[in-house]
């Protein structure tokens, strides 16, 4: 199920532009566009999900969706130097989009705390 409203759906869907990083039947990665890091990449489920709550009901698309953090880390060359990865639950938790996406950070030492 997609939400036409939501624009991580419609780039999942092809229907809005994004730097693609990698695909699968079951996710897209993308370059954030404010980046925070010199290696700011978005990996989102196609499915809408409001947030990583809705993950509780479906197990293995959290393994995949962690799973596909880890092979985009490779692909861009993070896997020695270390990285960050974060996914924001609610507006206090600091989340902008109403569909779940793991921002995948790196290229610079990441800093203790976060926020």
């Amino acid at each position: 199920m997609t939400d036409p409203t939501c624009p991580f759906c419609r780039i999942a869907a092809g229907s809005l532009p994004a730097d693609l990083v990698a695909t699968d039947e079951s996710w897209v990665a993308f370059r954030d566009l404010h980046p925070q890091a010199p290696v700011h990449v978005l990996v989102v489920p196609r499915r809408h999900l409001a947030s990583a709550v809705d993950l509780e009901a479906d197990p293995a698309l959290a393994g995949a969706l962690l799973a596909a953090v880890v092979r985009v880390a490779r692909r861009e060359g993070l896997e020695e130097r270390g990285y960050r990865v974060v996914t924001n639950v609610g507006r206090e938790g600091g989340q902008t989009v109403a569909h779940l996406h793991f921002h995948l950070l790196g290229g610079r030492p990441c800093r203790w705390p976060p926020g």
